[in-house]
This record gives C-alpha cells, sequence and structure tokens, in this order.
C-alpha cells in the first residue's frame, strides 16, 4: 500500500475516551488501550480503501503502547498541537481528524484536513 494513497487517521484519544461519562478519569492509560483496541479490531466504520490510524495520547495515557494497525504518537505536551504537527507534516495526503474539540477543528481544517466527531469511533 502507497502510505500517500491510504487515509490517515489521527484520533484525539482524550478527547474521545471523555465524550462518555463511562469512568474513563478513573483509569486514563485503560481507557486509552480500549480504545486503541476497538480502532484495532473494528478499524474505522463506513471507511472504503486503505487507512492508516494514529491514536494521539497525552497525560496519564503517555504509556499507551501501539498495536498492529494502530500507531500511538505520546505527546510531549499538548495533544491537540501534536494532532496539529501530524496534520502538517502529512501534506496533500488525505487526513481525517477524530475530536470534537472546537479550537482544534479549527486548526487542522486550515490546514485541509476533514474532521469528524468521537461517535464514528465509539462504536
Amino acid at each position: 500500500m502507497d502510505d500517500n494513497m491510504a487515509l490517515l487517521v489521527i484520533v484525539d484519544a482524550a478527547n474521545v475516551v471523555g465524550s462518555v461519562p463511562d469512568g474513563w478519569w478513573r483509569d486514563r492509560r485503560g481507557a486509552a488501550e480500549r480504545l486503541r483496541d476497538r480502532l484495532a479490531a473494528e478499524g474505522l466504520p463506513e471507511s472504503f480503501g486503505p487507512v492508516e490510524i494514529v491514536l494521539v495520547v497525552e497525560g496519564a495515557a503517555r504509556g499507551v503502547e501501539p498495536v498492529s494497525g494502530v500507531r500511538v504518537e505520546a505527546a510531549s505536551g499538548s495533544g491537540d498541537d501534536r494532532i496539529v504537527e501530524l496534520v502538517a507534516a502529512a501534506g496533500a495526503r488525505p487526513r481525517l481528524v477524530v475530536t470534537a474539540d472546537r479550537e482544534l477543528r479549527r486548526r487542522v481544517t486550515e490546514l485541509g484536513a476533514d474532521v469528524t466527531g468521537p461517535r464514528s469511533v465509539r462504536g
């Protein structure tokens, strides 16, 4: 697969995990790992064609390891800033950011990325 043809899906782990009040705050790392595992098993529902999934973690979730099908990027600072960096570095490649954060949505759409909300990956 040509990586420049695959849709780059960048998931804002903190925002997606935080979108459902299911006790995630008691185990942020575990919640991010469950999201990672769901992404690895299910991919991006309603996606046609190849995708590369990147899960951006921050804070207490920084220790989450990658698995087959999901690359994990641990933000050294702000997860939002790391997501913007990844979108910018991808150039003209098709990019989709999964977040409900309004400011992050604005920043990445200015760089040409598409955006979808957490429900698209929450199952």
